[in-house]
């Protein structure tokens, strides 16, 4: 498959502006193939000493200590082949920057637009020739914030009311809000919803969406087995929850199990258009334990570069890898859907 300016990443993202943006990127998927996501930030900041086991910032804090390291971690993530590569704000917020760095919500704004301004500063330093990857700015669910695992439940949205009234605005959209703000200002080529685990949190976030009608975005979900996401919803659910906006230019899986990918987008394969793409990036199959971190079983990953043929069958646009991925994961990926 051969690289062209016309069907470069940033000139598709450029046409989605005025043209329906998922049948263009389902266009340039047929043309060039899916796009290439990077994976692991945390992974691969910790194979290279960062220390964030345990951290409730985890990679965010590193946006106010080391961002050197976050641009070389970037770095690698672009050598590897990604044409897209994600922010690390999974776990910012204005609140939580406050809060464990003691500084103003001036400086917690500034910070978390930083996480923007560090990856395209990496770009504009790599981009040679036709290729121009594009930046996501990642945002994570409330569960991240808690630093409980919750993200992989969603038990926090049974507390959370999504309607309050016609005069109050709703508790997800508040909290959700600045993140977006930050990362739009800074100039996010697209918004990461990642992780999502509730059709609450899936629906505040479509409707946060609509504030911010510059912005493009995908929206993954975290999922507890091969039907439903975290918070027991059917993901063919949560699908139709995204798909009442146009702004979305995927919606998926991420940090989920390998295996569950194929079984979760046939789940809901009647509801892939023409408008409606997949974006998949699971982690390696390993366990997470909330007290002692990933739990290597000794066997070899679960996440393997020729599962992706499949999922790009499935209608797959986007694919990468989620936690314990790393840059040489992401060379074999692209070397196996795009042979370069």
């Amino acid at each position: 498959m051969k690289s062209s300016a016309k069907n470069s990443p940033v000139n598709f993202l450029m046409k989605c502006c005025s043209m329906g943006s998922s049948a263009l990127l389902t266009q340039m998927v047929n043309d060039e193939g899916p796009l290439i996501l990077d994976g692991g930030l945390a992974t691969d900041l910790e194979a290279h000493g960062a220390k964030l086991q345990g951290d409730p910032l985890w990679s965010a804090r590193l946006l106010h200590t080391d961002p050197q390291a976050i641009r070389d971690a970037h770095y690698r993530f672009l050598l590897s082949g990604a044409d897209v590569i994600t922010t690390a704000t999974y776990q910012a917020s204005i609140p939580g920057f406050i809060s464990h760095l003691e500084v103003s919500a001036e400086r917690a704004r500034e910070l978390l637009m930083s996480g923007v301004h560090l990856a395209k500063e990496t770009v504009k330093g790599f981009e040679s020739g036709q290729r121009r990857p594009l930046v996501a700015g990642s945002v994570g669910p409330y569960g991240a914030f808690l630093h409980d695992g919750s993200e992989y439940t969603g038990a926090y949205a049974e507390q959370m009311s999504v309607e309050v009234s016609l005069i109050y605005l709703k508790e997800l959209k508040v909290w959700h809000r600045p993140q977006i703000d930050c990362l739009a200002a800074a100039g996010a080529d697209l918004i990461a919803f990642e992780t999502i685990p509730s059709i609450k949190e899936a629906e505040a976030v479509v409707e946060l969406l609509r504030e911010f009608p510059n912005s493009k975005a995908w929206l993954s979900f975290s999922c507890k087995d091969q039907k439903c996401i975290s918070d027991g919803s059917l993901f063919a659910d949560a699908v139709r929850v995204a798909s009442r906006s146009r702004q979305l230019l995927a919606v998926g899986v991420n940090c989920c199990p390998p295996d569950v990918v194929e079984p979760l987008l046939d789940s809901a394969g009647p509801l892939h258009t023409s408008d409606m793409s997949w974006v998949v990036y699971p982690n390696s199959g390993e366990e997470w334990d909330t007290e002692r971190g990933w739990q290597t079983s000794g066997k070899p990953s679960a996440w393997t570069p020729d599962l992706s043929h499949m999922w790009v069958k499935q209608g797959a646009a986007l694919i990468g890898g989620c936690c314990r991925i790393d840059p040489a994961h992401i060379a074999e990926l692209r070397r196996q859907l795009k042979g370069r």
